[in-house]
């Protein structure tokens, strides 16, 4: 089974491995999918941009003609050089391409699968994972470690430092989408550029703005029981662009922190305790909506609220024309019920 976790993903992604052509990036972080695949892109073809060299393919539409992978894979490109296939997964399967694939003599060509978050049973997964020729790379949300590398590595490359209650605060605004963080950062490197140092009010002035459309609020809203200010955001995030699946990802991330800060003041740990400390820590903003979850909601509740969530997420991945009713559909039962205390 090749599943790289840890630092051997860092190992790959730096010198892939020619063995290996057949690369799949799954996981809940959207962003981080996506940068992964545009490294892995580039350093496979020449010129990105040329159409000879790179070929992108939607998933829903190979699964109708997954040979076409095997065909596209082995095209010899009219003027020589190396090729890459790009390749969107969907709802649809085309595991079965990716193991005609993997039984096949690949040559200067590298095939990078993007997917949203995959079950250790789903067929594409699997495929990936038991091809000798293939390997696949988890991507979640950045851990506190990974915030503070990247907000080290955008600083340094603009010779900025930042001072110890800006960093607080802005790793509190950043994580959940790594191409959001990363955006994020060289805005506020852009905003300071020449001062030397960044400030808190930096943060607070270029951050927390363009943190309106983040997915906080809906969350938020969701768990305290705000059905109207769920919809609104929700329609908000969707103007905006942002897929119906990170809203719920981060959904799923909340329900579980909240189960786990329910068991604790089951266990006599103060409320004031649970906000205060622990990580990812809360924007000061969030607290009151947080609050009032933890009073919303037992333990046991929120265990049922997990697995609800869990089937919308699978549900909107076997219908992704569906995808935005389903997680509003979700969001809303779960803020309509907060009200029902227990």
């Amino acid at each position: 089974m090749v599943a790289l976790r840890g630092k051997d993903i860092d190992a790959f992604l730096a010198r892939p491995d020619a063995g290996r052509p057949i690369i799949l990036l799954y996981g809940p972080d959207a962003g981080l999918v996506r940068e992964r695949a545009d490294a892995l892109v580039a350093s496979a073809v020449d010129d990105p941009n040329d159409p000879f060299s790179l070929v992108r393919l939607d998933g829903d539409e190979l699964a109708a003609e997954p040979s076409r992978l095997v065909d596209e894979a082995m095209t010899i490109p009219m003027f020589g050089g190396r090729r890459a296939i790009r390749v969107r997964a969907g709802s649809r399967s085309f595991a079965s391409g990716v193991d005609t694939l993997a039984d096949s003599p690949i040559k200067d060509c590298r095939i990078v699968i993007e997917a949203g978050e995959l079950r250790p049973e789903s067929p594409l997964r699997k495929a990936c994972e038991r091809a000798k020729s293939a390997v696949a790379i988890a991507c979640y949300p950045d851990t506190e470690r990974d915030l503070a590398r990247l907000i080290d590595e955008e600083l340094r490359t603009s010779n900025l430092r930042i001072a110890a209650d800006a960093r607080a605060v802005l790793m509190s605004l950043l994580g959940g989408d790594r191409q959001a963080s990363r955006n994020e950062l060289r805005k506020l490197a852009l905003y300071a550029h020449g001062r030397g140092e960044i400030a808190l009010d930096d943060v607070m002035t270029v951050v927390s703005d363009a943190s309106e459309l983040k997915l906080d609020p809906i969350v938020d809203g969701a768990f305290a029981g705000k059905p109207d200010l769920v919809e609104s955001e929700f329609a908000k995030a969707m103007v905006a662009g942002t897929y119906p699946g990170v809203i719920i990802s981060a959904a799923q991330r909340q329900a579980a922190w909240l189960h786990k800060s329910a068991l604790a003041v089951a266990d006599g740990t103060p409320v004031s305790t649970l906000l205060e400390g622990g990580y990812p820590r809360l924007h000061f903003s969030r607290k009151g909506a947080v609050e009032i979850a933890l009073r919303n909601f037992s333990a046991a509740r929120l265990a049922g609220i997990i697995d609800q969530l869990g089937t919308a997420a699978l549900d909107m991945r076997k219908q992704a024309s569906l995808a935005s009713a389903i997680a509003l559909r979700t969001l809303l039962s779960i803020a309509v019920n907060a009200k029902r205390r227990g």
